[in-house]
């Protein structure tokens, strides 16, 4: 999908002598019509707003060539500039029929373009030869088809799962048992990280944000019993609020992740739990779980102490462990263990 529809990429600088300049682009053989089309098209924009620079990306047609294109601003201090600012933009091109995608995806590629946004700054600040920003501006047209194929995947499995069927979770008869976890948290708190690192013992650097939900599966046995974990990686984003309720359906024990680093995500745990405790049938004993503190290696940037950590679980419950998602510490531990507690409470 993304080869398709993503069209080209174009960097251009605004020169105070000659205006609009495409420098760098992607084909080679891009137009020159359609390259200064899109340079003096994203620049004289922001002459409509007072030359206000635009934080967020920005979606522009250009309906003579059937495209549109979402454009990074990018601003930096030079002082040989007027007014001690350079400006350019990275635009991204894309056929029009498909602006959809982008429509709907556009906060998901918000990073990305932010990212190469800062090594372009960093680059042109060290005065880097244009080869080092091809390089970049070509590394994040591969960023952008990455997340959408991605993106595509998880969307994918969300509609074949729509309506919940028990053969996803695979055959019975050759496990003993069959547990569905349910792992929750603020974005970014490493939750998919987690679970990539306990089920292909792999971490994902690059953050994407769940679809709602995605679902991982992972065969272990303990004491010579076969277990099939059925891990749903629920999605923080607030817009995702209202399916949560289907996702929890069936849970046997949760896992609240917090970022060691992150106040607010520590703060929402409490939240977290009750969410859950509202649309799962209550346990006899509470729920069966663990919280984790993701990012323990991050020592300099902890702001989360074991104190309030702990305070937290008792209050809840539950019980705290402390991991990283990076190194892989306790990741593995929490899993089997709370394995090890759903196999007694179904004995």
């Amino acid at each position: 999908m993304p080869e398709e529809i993503i069209k080209a990429i174009v960097y251009t600088e605004l020169s105070e002598g000659s205006g609009p300049n495409p420098v760098l682009w992607n084909p080679i053989d891009l137009s020159e019509k359609l390259r200064m089309s899109v340079a003096i098209k994203s620049i004289t924009m922001l002459t409509t707003d007072q030359g206000a620079i635009p934080k967020s990306l920005v979606i522009l047609p250009f309906p003579s060539f059937n495209l549109k294109g979402i454009v990074k601003y990018i601003e930096r201090e030079a002082d040989t500039f007027k007014g001690g600012m350079a400006l350019s933009t990275i635009t991204l091109l894309f056929n029009e029929a498909d602006d959809i995608i982008f429509y709907k995806y556009i906060d998901y590629l918000e990073s990305a373009f932010d990212n190469s946004a800062q090594e372009i700054i960093n680059l042109k600040n060290k005065k880097g030869q244009s080869d080092a920003i091809f390089y970049e501006i070509n590394k994040l047209n591969l960023t952008i088809s990455e997340i959408l194929n991605d993106l595509q995947k998880k969307e994918k499995l969300n509609l074949e799962l729509e309506a919940f069927p028990e053969e996803y979770l695979g055959g019975e008869a050759e496990f003993a048992y069959n547990f569905k976890i349910v792992v929750c948290g603020d974005p970014g708190v490493g939750k998919t990280s987690t679970i990539l690192r306990f089920t292909d013992d792999a971490f994902t650097r690059t953050y994407i944000p769940t679809l709602g939900v995605n679902i991982s599966e992972k065969n272990i046995e303990l004491n010579k019993i076969k277990i099939k974990l059925i891990l749903w990686d629920i999605a923080g984003q607030i817009k995702f609020e209202a399916m949560r309720r289907h996702f929890y359906k069936g849970a046997e024990a949760v896992i609240l992740i917090f970022d060691l680093t992150n106040r607010k995500s520590f703060e929402n745990i409490l939240n977290w739990h009750k969410d859950i405790r509202k649309n799962i049938v209550p346990f006899k004993d509470g729920l069966i779980g663990f919280i984790l503190g993701n990012k323990e290696d991050l020592i300099n940037e902890r702001i989360i102490n074991i104190e309030e950590s702990l305070s937290i679980a008792r209050e809840l419950n539950l019980e705290y462990i402390e991991t990283s998602a990076l190194t892989g510490k306790n990741v593995e531990d929490i899993f089997f263990k709370l394995s090890e507690i759903l196999v007694k409470s179904k004995q």
